[in-house]
């Protein structure tokens, strides 16, 4: 579904709001750094829905907007 090639280099990309500039990772490492467990958030890149499936593989470029909710429980 999303496919994305590697170019290296700095990215400057939007999660949640706060522009972010790193080196270009893959969702899968941004979750990663940040602590996240991917089976408690879903993730949007540019209004669309990316499937847990594709975390490893879906890389972040430069103007990416991500939104990241994760799943809490309770009662």
């Amino acid at each position: 579904m999303f496919e994305k090639n590697y170019h290296g280099g700095k990215v400057m990309i939007k999660i949640n709001g706060v522009n972010i500039e790193k080196e270009e990772l893959s969702l899968m490492e941004y979750l990663q750094e940040q602590g996240m467990q991917p089976q408690r958030i879903a993730v949007e890149c540019n209004e669309m829905i990316v499937p847990k499936s594709e975390y490893e593989s879906f890389l972040l470029h430069s103007g990416d907007v991500v939104e990241i909710v994760s799943f809490v429980g309770g009662g």
